[in-house]
This record gives C-alpha cells, structure tokens and sequence, in this order.
C-alpha cells in the first residue's frame, strides 16, 4: 500500500526571509543589526522604482518621447527618488562578493542623500564597521536582492513595504523592552485604526516612533475602497534613530512623509505642529514618563483640564492630543492602566474634568497583559471624540445632528481576549480586533442598519450589523451619571459586570461545599496522624 503524502505547510515568504536574514546576523546585536537589513530593503525598493522609470524613460514612447532617463526633474515630477549609478542595486550586486562592499553601500547611501534633499539625515551608514563581515553582508545583498524576483515590478514596492514591516515587528520582538520604544504591535495599531477609521482628513501622532498607525491608517483605506490623498499625516518624534526608520518606513510605502517631524526636544517642549487641528490623533505614547518638563509647563495652555503632575505624563499627553483635535476630531490612544483610577497629584481630578466639563470620553477598552514589548505595565486604550461637545439644534435632549451617545460611556473589558506568541508576548486576532470594533461601532449607531461608510459590505447593500446590546463580562454602556457615583473611575471591570455563566454563581453554596471538603479532608489526616501514633506505641512495646 503506498503511503500517504506528508503535506508540508511553506512558510510565508516574510517569515523564510527573516530566518535567513538572522542566521546571517551571527554577534551583532539586533539593535545594531536592524539599521543594516532595513537600510538594504530601503535601497532594493528606491531602485526598483527608480529603474522602472529609467526603462520608460529610456524607451522614449508616447509621453515620454525625448526624455532623458539621467534627468533629476523626470524622476521628481513622478515622486520618484532618483538613485545615482553608483547607488543602483545592479551596480552594488556586481560588488557583493568584493571584501569592501560595506564602503559602497555606505557610498550608495551617501549618494542617494545629495541626490534627495527628502532623504538627508535619514539612511543609514552602518555598512563598513568592522564588526559587519563582508561576507554575511554579501549574502544579504543576494537575499534582498530576491525578495521581489519574479513579482511583476508594479507589486515589488508592495512585497518590500510588507516585508520592511513585517521586519521592524521582528527585531522588536528580538530586542524586546528596548523594541517597544520604537514598534506599537500590529494587532494594538491595527485595533485603533479598526475603532477610529480614518477615511478622510488630517491624522496626527505626535510620538509616531517608526509610522505604524500611518502605515496603518493608508492601509485601511485603500481596503476599504477610499483614497488614499484624501488623508494627510503628520507626526513627531524625538529619537532621531526612531525618526530615520519612520521616514524609511513611510517613503517604502509611498506616503509623503514631510510633515514627520524631529527634533530632540520632544512634543511637549517643541511642539513641531502648533497649529495643527487633526481629524484623527492615534498614538501610543510612553508610559508613566517622569521626566517629561512639567516644572518648566505648569501654565501652558493646552491644560484646559487642570495641570498635570510634574512627575507622570499620561494626563499631559491626553490634554496634548485633546489641544490638538478639530471640533469634530476623534483620538484613540494607549495608556497605562493606572490613569484609569488614579488620585495622586490631582490626576483624579482631571479625569473627573474630561468627563464631567469636557465631556470627552467615547469608550474605554481594558487590554489583555502582555501586550507591549517594553513593559508588563497593564494598559488600556482610550477613545476621545469632541463631537460629544456639540450641542443639540434643539438646545435639548438628542436632537437631529448631534452624537447620539453623548451622555454615555462605552466600557468593554478585553482582558480574556488574545493569544500567546511567545512566553511573553500576546496578541489580538484578526476576530478579536473585529468583535471589539464591531461592538463600538455598534454602539455609535444606535441601532442603525450599516454602520461603516465605505465598508464594502455596505456599499453593496448586503451588509447589516446586529444593534449593540450589552454583554455581560464584556460590554456594557453606561450613563455619565453612574460614572459619576463611582467617582469618575472609568476601569472597565467595574461596570461591565461578570459573564452571564459566572452570574448564576451561588457563594453560599460553595462555601459550604468548600468548607465540608476542608472539613473532610483535616478528619483524614487526623485519622492518619492517630494510626501513626498507635503504630508507634507498638513499636515502643
């Protein structure tokens, strides 16, 4: 009898990459090594760009007739970077084997930033240091250098944007702690862009680390058949290391990335965007920063809501994004757990503003642990949006025009959600992410038929959202004034209750049944230590 075909499942193409780009890694540190493999993914995407314009340009067919395919101008009238020849893949591929293939990347990268004011600053340097050996980096060149082979030239941006980033999720996941400071995990980015759908408009995260909600947010549009130039980014970062890998991040991708902002000084000191007033903020800040120049800020005016301690961030930068947002403006932002309940240095007093004065707050979404890279602080995601501020026509009541869940609050408790990709990491599903946006967009619609513009679903008419309802152990909405009773808590487990299996839960019952087995089980070994003692006495005899 012949035997059954063992299927062996192939792994996806990003994931082969990144275990032969780490066998190549050897002693160098994964934070050393990152700018290395990224800065080389960089270089593969602007020249297969750049040469896909020379050939069309070289060709000299309809539009392009006469052109001259080393003219600057060609390249930049099509948002194209132009890459010299000493700079082109094809030139660095004939030099992979030599011994200082290191000096001519470094010389490449050096080329390409003289060449594209955009770029100055930005690419990396790395490639001739003594601890990089010429012959792993050959190798990566050989293993960049397939990633796209074989992918028509129009999808090859797409496959090396896809790998750059799945790349960043990798060597934070490597550095760990450290690789929290620049890379917000997928499954968190992804749930805040799902939550805040930022068709259309300005968004806005003043601490971006590497661009993922940007990435994120264009990601998101182009799924669900919008356009992209109908949203715009702007970001801030004060890492100029983080900032470089933003640019590429962003530039790989497509995305104009001039109003990404540097400087060391940071959002709170420098603000790089005054006057800025954003459709949708996402952000994931630091938590509990301590040294954050609060002494230096106690009268600044975006403290509408009391001013923050000197010695925790987490309520300046909520007042930070709300000074930020247009009149109808949305945010959804990570924060330590702890800004939930705490009292200290006037922080519940604040809270107690947002909501009671300001009026701000959509929804809380409690996290599971073991979420973020750089700490086992538990967080909880934050959901703000100023249309609650707007008044209704009438001057009463829900009136035609005016946010229909105003004096409500949407608590949902996600703790039991995720799953373990390693001993120390968890992440959110594509159905855990769905179920939590699902449910808020369900609540903002009281009961409408289809929830999402723009959702294809939608557009086909085929698409119906059941009405939300609370569920115990999960969701609950609840009115500003118990909110209120509970001083201005807003910790989700507070109000959403047990699950309905847990509620049936008789304590009399079990207390009984537990205090009969502990009964039982002390008349056991009492029985035990009678019988050792009488055997003992024999023995004496």
């Amino acid at each position: 009898m012949a035997k059954a075909k063992k299927i062996v499942k192939e792994e996806a193409l990003e994931t082969q990459l990144w275990k032969a780009a780490d066998k190549l890694r050897k002693n160098i540190d994964a934070a050393e090594y990152k700018h290395v493999v990224l800065g080389l993914i960089f270089l593969k995407y602007i020249s297969d760009a750049f040469e896909e314009m020379f050939a069309k340009l070289q060709a000299g067919e309809g539009e392009y007739a006469g052109a001259d395919p080393e003219d600057k101008d060609e390249y930049q009238a099509e948002n194209i970077f132009f890459v010299p020849a000493e700079a082109r893949w094809s030139f660095l591929l004939a030099k992979a084997k030599q011994p200082d293939i290191g000096t001519f990347v470094d010389g490449a990268m050096d080329a390409i930033e003289k060449e594209n004011p955009s770029l100055k600053g930005v690419l990396p340097k790395v490639f001739a240091r003594q601890n990089l050996d010429p012959t792993s980096l050959g190798g990566l060149i050989d293993l960049v250098g397939n990633i796209a082979l074989g992918d028509a030239k129009a999808r090859s941006a797409d496959v090396l944007g896809h790998v750059f980033e799945y790349f960043l999720g990798e060597f934070a996941l490597a550095e760990g702690k450290q690789g929290g400071q620049f890379y917000t995990p997928r499954s968190i980015v992804e749930l805040l862009v799902a939550m805040l759908e930022p068709y259309k408009g300005r968004v806005f995260d003043p601490c971006c680390g590497s661009g993922g909600m940007f990435v994120q947010s264009e990601k998101f549009v182009e799924e669900h058949q919008g356009r992209i130039n109908d949203i715009s980014i702007y970001g801030q970062e004060s890492n100029q290391t983080t900032w470089r890998l933003a640019k590429m991040n962003l530039a790989i991708r497509g995305i104009d990335s001039s109003q990404v902002k540097w400087n060391n000084e940071g959002s709170f000191l420098n603000d790089a965007h005054k006057d800025l007033k954003a459709d949708f903020i996402i952000a994931n800040p630091p938590f509990n920063v301590s040294d954050w120049s609060g002494e230096l800020l106690r009268t600044d005016g975006r403290w509408q809501y009391g001013t923050p301690p000197a010695g925790n961030a987490n309520f300046a930068w909520l007042q930070h994004f709300i000074y930020h947002l247009s009149p109808t403006g949305k945010a959804g932002v990570v924060l330590a757990k702890g800004a939930l309940t705490s009292k200290t240095s006037g922080e519940g007093e604040i809270r107690k503003s947002l909501i009671a004065d300001g009026n701000l707050i959509d929804c809380i979404v409690n996290c599971p642990a073991k979420l973020f890279l750089n700490t086992q602080i538990p967080a909880a995601l934050w959901f703000m949006n100023r249309a609650r501020q707007q008044p209704s026509p009438s001057g009463r009541g829900q009136g035609e025009g005016e946010y229909p869940r105003k004096n409500e609050i949407l608590f949902i408790d996600a703790r039991n959600l995720g799953h373990l990709i390693n001993r120390r990491t968890r992440e959110l599903s594509h159905q855990d992410i769905q179920q939590i946006a699902d449910t808020y967009h369900a609540w903002r619609s009281v009961g409408a038929d289809c929830i999402r513009p723009g959702n294809d679903n939608c557009a086909k008419g085929a698409h119906a959202m059941r009405p939300y309802e609370d569920i115990p152990g999960f969701c609950k909405s609840v009115p500003l004034e118990r909110v209120a009773e509970l001083d201005y808590v807003l910790t989700p487990g507070r109000y959403v209750g047990l699950p309905d299996e847990e509620d049936d839960f008789n304590f009399a019952e079990r207390f009984a049944a537990l205090k009969a087995e502990f009964e039982a089980q002390l008349l056991e070994e009492a029985q035990l230590n009678l019988a050792i003692a009488e055997n003992l006495a024999k023995v004496k005899i």
